[in-house]
């Protein structure tokens, strides 16, 4: 029995108007790859090239911004070209200091003006915990003083010795000091040296050439040190607290997080963790790139593809292709692109409909850039673009009355001292921008938030821009440099192994998530080697393998230097790799789950120690004790310089410290007869490594795994 179709049936007729249509649409669709092929022959760039290449597309705004500012340096230069030929014509008379240089007086002065760049201490330590250098900087500047009395900002000129024959450090203060109280530098040393107070720290000191004076440590006060942590924890640094801001990761809503996202992001968490582990009140910002004109299209391209959104959450699922699909229709068709700029000003009006539209858009973005920071354990709070749009208002008149604008060609535009590149804070059609914008937020996070620090972990390629909005702050009142410290955390690009901008092989820029789950795939390859795992742990290692080497292999690199990306290289298990470190960390653990003693005995043998002294003799065991003394040292001048490397420095010189130790000083000794004696001192060790280990591991936001 034949079946009964379920509707109506098609005539011959439906099917060939069907496939006629069909037809129209492919000749339609292949008169246009022609015509698009032929400009970009001829070296054109329509719309449609630009939607097809967006990265070209991304250049040429940047070139257009670029030639609008040279517009506005041309005009300047020309004004201070006919400024200075009028002062030519009055030949003004040379003062003596000019007369000396060459450089006319006014020109000087000019110069003079331009803000110079200082070096500020903005970290304000009270006590060095367990910091070596910290304490020897302040025993020896105590000395000096009494060396030179009457004499201010004398230097304190500290390192560490490149020669264990020489000590381990070397104070070279004698020779600068010198210069100042005119006294040769030997004898100067001399007397730095016999007003030395007494102090736990110092073995002994020794004078040598013109006056450079070697620093001998204690290994004794070391062994204490060593004790105490195991018994009370490390002793960081106290300092005093501040209010710190870091604007962070900052990606845009509809478009995905790309492998640019992935420096700012763990640079910027590696940056907030180290600063809440020594106290200081941290504010995490995501400035999210969530306004702006493209909205007016996507939220027009939403009502005719989800008439019903206000009342049926539309199912968008890859919020990038739905944008370029809006993209195509703003570039195509005048009467959409008409309906998206009336979508943009009732978003600015704040229409209830279309802000409902707007936070639907956002919310999908949201959730995409919330599984990567899952994967990735960052944690950030979302302040985007749209936050600052009412305080721009009340920037603009702020600039206005105290009259630092300046109008050029309809814009009102501001040149912060010394700054040769203007801020464009309105438009000639009276909008706002990205500088506005900028403004407004340095001004809140410092005035409305009082913030004392406010960090931007930004590319190297915003440098000037920033450097102006900071520079305007300062000009107009907001904050001092003396007082309050804003900065930009720069850092370099992520190259392929060809040495050129990470892309894939089609050329597209990689996305984030994709990097992570090439990163998981071929950690899980290498795990599968283990076979002492069960499928639980070879998933949850496999993960924490990706997450740690692709993070480490970016934070182990000075970050304002490009680096390469290189799977094979930061799977390896030899040199200065993750895997190199978590090996380290689960051969301590092993050790420990093999030994017989527990957590309990291993303290009551610390706190039966004769003078609180561990008993380090062998130099394996002195060398792992003084690097694990080295980590408030590495805290404060990460502080200082805001380099995640040096953190990454520290851990993996304290693990080849360990596998030295390890390779040579047995924790378990076995005699002739087979009997065994464990060290207790050295199961010390092996728990404050672990400790110092662990403590890094979470500064820098990578797993631990006890088992490898």
């Amino acid at each position: 029995m034949a079946s009964t179709p379920s509707g109506p049936a098609r005539s011959a007729a439906d099917e060939l108007r069907e496939g006629a249509a069909e037809y129209a649409a492919a000749v339609a669709q292949l008169d246009n790859f022609e015509r698009l092929q032929k400009s970009m022959e001829a070296g054109e760039l329509t719309e449609e090239i630009l939607e097809m290449c967006p990265e070209i597309a991304e250049k040429m705004a940047e070139i257009e911004k670029l030639k609008y500012r040279a517009g506005i340096l041309n005009a300047s230069i020309m004004r201070q070209t006919a400024a200075n030929a009028k002062i030519t014509k009055q030949k003004p008379a040379k003062s003596e200091s000019s007369k000396k240089s060459g450089a006319p007086a006014e020109k000087k002065a000019k110069n003079e003006n331009k803000p110079a760049k200082v070096k500020r201490n903005y970290v304000h330590v009270t006590d060095c915990g367990d910091s070596v250098f910290g304490s020897l900087k302040e025993v020896f500047a105590e000395a000096i003083s009494k060396a030179a009395p009457g004499e201010k900002d004398l230097p304190v000129i500290l390192a560490e010795a490149t020669n264990p024959k020489f000590g381990n450090y070397q104070l070279n203060s004698a020779m600068a000091i010198s210069k100042k109280i005119k006294a040769a530098p030997k004898a100067v040393a001399e007397k730095i040296v016999a007003n030395l107070p007494a102090v736990d720290l110092i073995e002994k000191v020794e004078i040598a050439g013109p006056g450079f004076i070697n620093i001998f440590t204690d290994n004794k006060f070391v062994c204490k040190r060593v004790a105490s942590i195991h018994k009370e924890g490390v002793h960081i640094p106290k300092i005093q607290k501040k209010r710190v801001i870091v604007d962070f990761s900052s990606p845009n809503i509809a478009k995905q997080m790309h492998v640019g996202h992935l420096r700012t992001t763990i640079i910027g968490d590696v940056i907030c963790r180290v600063l809440e582990f020594v106290g200081f009140d941290v504010l995490r910002l995501n400035h999210l790139g969530d306004w702006g004109t493209q909205f007016g299209m996507l939220i027009a391209h939403l009502q005719d593809e989800f008439p019903s959104f206000l009342i049926e959450t539309p199912p968008i699922g890859d919020l990038q292709e739905f944008y370029k699909a809006s993209k195509v229709r703003f570039d195509n068709d005048e009467a959409f692109k008409t309906r998206a700029y009336e979508c943009v000003v009732k978003l600015q009006r704040r229409e209830t409909d279309i802000v409902k539209a707007w936070q639907m858009i956002c919310e999908v973005s949201r959730k995409d850039f919330q599984r990567i920071y899952d994967r990735l354990d960052i944690s950030i709070i979302e302040r985007g673009e749209s936050f600052y749009q009412e305080l721009m208002v009340s920037v603009v008149k702020e600039l206005e009355e105290k009259g630092v604008l300046k109008v050029e060609d309809g814009r009102k535009v501001m040149f912060p001292t010394g700054c040769t590149v203007p801020l464009t804070v309105v438009k000639s059609d009276g909008g706002n921008t990205y500088d506005t914008s900028d403004l407004a937020a340095l001004r809140q996070r410092i005035v409305n938030e009082s913030a004392d620090w406010v960090i931007y972990v930004v590319d190297a390629g915003q440098s000037l821009h920033l450097e102006t909005v900071f520079q305007a702050g300062q000009d107009v009142g907001w904050y001092s440099a003396d007082e309050k410290r804003v900065e930009h955390v720069q850092f370099g690009l992520v190259l392929g192994e060809d040495k050129k901008k990470f892309k894939t092989r089609s050329g597209e820029t990689v996305k984030l998530t994709d990097l992570l789950d090439e990163g998981v795939r071929k950690a899980s390859e290498k795990v599968a080697e283990r076979e002492n795992m069960s499928v639980e742990e070879r998933a949850a290692t496999s993960e924490a393998v990706a997450y740690n080497c692709i993070k480490y292999a970016d934070l182990s690199h000075n970050r304002i230097n490009d680096y390469i990306f290189s799977y094979d290289r930061m799977l390896d298990d030899k040199g200065n790799t993750a895997v190199y470190l978590m090996y380290a960390y689960a051969r301590i653990k092993s050790i420990r789950r093999n030994l017989t003693v527990t957590s309990e005995d291993v303290s009551s043998y610390v706190a039966g120690l004769e003078e609180g002294t561990l008993p380090l003799t062998d130099e394996r065991e002195i060398a792992l004790a003084k690097h694990i003394l080295k980590f408030s040292d590495c805290l404060l001048a990460v502080l200082d310089s805001l380099q995640p490397h040096q953190l990454c420095d520290y851990l993996y010189n304290l693990a080849t410290s360990f596998h030295d130790f390890y390779t040579t000083c047995y924790v378990i000794h076995r005699d002739n007869d087979g009997n065994e004696t464990i060290n207790m001192h050295r199961v010390v060790l092996l728990d404050v490594t672990a400790k110092m280990m662990d403590t890094c591991f979470q500064l820098l936001g990578l797993r631990t795994i006890e088992k490898m």
